[in-house]
């Protein structure tokens, strides 16, 4: 049994016990029976009032909390339709009260999820606006009046971070190419004269308008003042080249040049005016300078005529050069001329390159062949022998394959000019073929000049015996004294008297120089040792010489006593 039950049957008992005490009161007090039943039914009024009072009112709250779960119910599909969510479903059977506090409690959750996406939707309004101000871009449509979804928040919020992006990167290329024109108007010493270039430098970075037409604008802004840039440089260095051209013609000092060069650095138009006045001056100068001038351009014309490899009639091709008459129109011939030399120089560079570099390699080739016959080279000492030897070879090495490039560069280069490469006014592979073969011929001659002086060095020891010389030292030979030539039985040989009488060392036999008798022309000459007064680069090879006699401070070789055996 409820407990609510129990009292009731409690409330009944106390009922009853209250009126057995009221009849045993109204008896005691001798109440007529009609009273009592009047007095009884006053109690039964009042108690019937009270209950139905108690009654009415609970009554009332059953109708307040039906008319509560009514309204609950509406206004929860009314926010479940608004916020886009499953209706609300009723778990199981519930009494009206705990269905009235479980509809409540789920309008408040609902009611509290509208507001928060009412709020962040403001904000994200706000945020959007304010973006679209800065990018003049069109603001994100939404409908203001409804509660947005999840998934159209979610969007949104995509929308308003994709902005931010954009902003940042546009802000950032904005500052970026802000601060290059700011340095191109600094150096060109420009000063924003429009609102576009006023609002870029002179405004707030905040508040410049970050749209695709301003950026794209800026741009041109830059690429406009870059170009001026670029311009105003190449004047400046046409102006810079001019003045140095001058200075060298002029021959201007050292020290004024330095002094001027000092100042006139940077791109700055004062600078372009700066050095415009000082090339206006030193044309002056030049026009007062004419014949100064005109040779400093010839000896320049002179260079760049050994560097394109010009043969003598090419160089007399232009006569203005030989011209005694200093006038303005020989100094503009001149110019014309240096300025068709240099630029000629300048698109053929690499071949003249490649040909200076044969010519060095081959100026060195020939060096170390004139070593290479030279019989002092064996004296050196510290490996430098070894050395040229290696160089030598690496050179006989480089030289055809360096040929090999430059003529497959030259037939490229013949084929796409249609003409000819010259060199000191020949094709340059007949120029490498004439070297070479004046080379040989060199060769030849040397060779030829070395045979008929060694001929003409023995027919004269034949005839007139070998020629004094001062004895060398000689590691392991004690140097010999008239005294004991004496011991050895043998006369001494007179050097003023030619047909004189030779006793030999080692015998009594008489040798004469006969006049007679000498080798045929045919003949293969006879080479005689020579000696200086160096020490030998020899000298441990102390054998070697041995068959050398010496009589009375004279030298004669075994070969030479052989030719003047009778």
């Amino acid at each position: 049994m409820r407990r609510s039950e129990v009292l009731a049957e409690e409330s009944i008992l106390c009922l009853q016990k209250a009126l057995t005490h009221l009849r045993e009161i109204w008896e005691l007090i001798g109440i007529p029976e009609d009273q009592r039943l009047q007095r009884t039914e006053v109690v039964k009024q009042h108690i019937k009032n009270l209950l139905d009072m108690m009654i009415a009112e609970e009554e009332s709250l059953k109708e307040r909390l039906i008319k509560s779960i009514s309204t609950c119910q509406k206004e929860l599909s009314a926010l479940c339709s608004e916020l886009h969510v499953e209706p609300f479903q009723e778990e199981g059977e519930l009494t009206i009260l705990q269905l009235e506090k479980d509809l409540r409690t789920q309008v408040e959750l609902m009611r509290k999820q509208k507001k928060e996406r009412k709020q962040e939707l403001k904000l994200l309004q706000e945020q959007d606006q304010e973006l679209c101000d800065v990018l003049c871009m069109p603001s994100y449509v939404t409908d203001s009046a409804s509660v947005p979804s999840l998934e159209e928040l979610s969007r949104f919020r995509q929308h308003v971070a994709a902005l931010k992006e954009t902003k940042a990167s546009r802000r950032e290329e904005f500052v970026n190419i802000k601060r290059q024109i700011v340095l191109c108007m600094e150096e060109l010493d420009h000063t924003p004269d429009t609102s576009f270039e006023r609002d870029v430098v002179c405004e707030d970075e905040d508040a410049f308008c970050l749209s695709l037409e301003n950026i794209t604008t800026l741009k041109k802004l830059l690429q406009q003042l870059e170009v001026r840039k670029s311009q105003n440089e190449a004047e400046c260095e046409r102006l810079h080249a001019q003045m140095r051209e001058l200075w060298d013609r002029l021959q201007i000092p050292a020290e004024q040049r330095e002094a001027m060069a000092m100042v006139m650095t940077g791109l700055k138009t004062k600078l372009k005016i700066a050095l415009q006045l000082e090339v206006h001056r030193l044309e002056d100068l030049k026009k007062q300078n004419m014949k100064k001038v005109i040779e400093a351009i010839r000896v320049e014309l002179a260079q760049y005529w050994d560097r394109c490899f010009y043969n003598q009639e090419q160089r007399q091709a232009f006569t203005p050069y030989y011209n005694e008459d200093y006038t303005e129109s020989l100094l503009q011939l001149h110019d014309a001329e240096i300025v068709r030399l240099r630029n000629y120089y300048e698109s053929h560079k690499e071949l003249f390159e490649g040909v200076q570099k044969w010519q060095e390699n081959w100026r060195l080739f020939l060096e170390f062949e004139r070593k290479a016959s030279d019989p002092s080279r064996f004296t050196n000492r510290g490996g430098n022998l070894l050395k040229e030897e290696k160089q030598r070879a690496k050179l006989q090495k480089t030289l055809p394959k360096l040929e090999e490039e430059l003529k497959v560069q030259i037939d490229l280069w013949e084929q796409e000019h249609a003409k000819a490469f010259v060199v000191n006014g020949q094709k340059f592979v007949e120029y490498v073929t004439d070297q070479w073969a004046t080379h040989q011929l060199e060769k030849e001659r040397a060779k030829q000049e070395r045979q008929l002086k060694n001929r003409r060095q023995t027919e004269t020891e034949m005839l007139y015996g070998s020629t004094p010389r001062t004895p060398s030292k000689r590691l392991g030979l004690a140097p010999t004294t008239p005294g004991k030539v004496r011991k050895l039985n043998t006369t001494t040989m007179s050097n003023a008297t030619a047909n004189s009488s030779i006793r030999p060392v080692f015998g009594g036999t008489v040798y004469r120089s006969p006049v007679s008798r000498l080798l045929p022309s045919g003949s293969k000459p006879v080479l005689t040792s020579t000696c200086s007064g160096k020490k030998n680069p020899r000298a441990g090879r102390h054998g070697a010489n041995k068959e050398n006699l010496e009589l009375n401070g004279s030298i004669l070789s075994a070969r030479t006593f052989k030719g003047l055996q009778i």
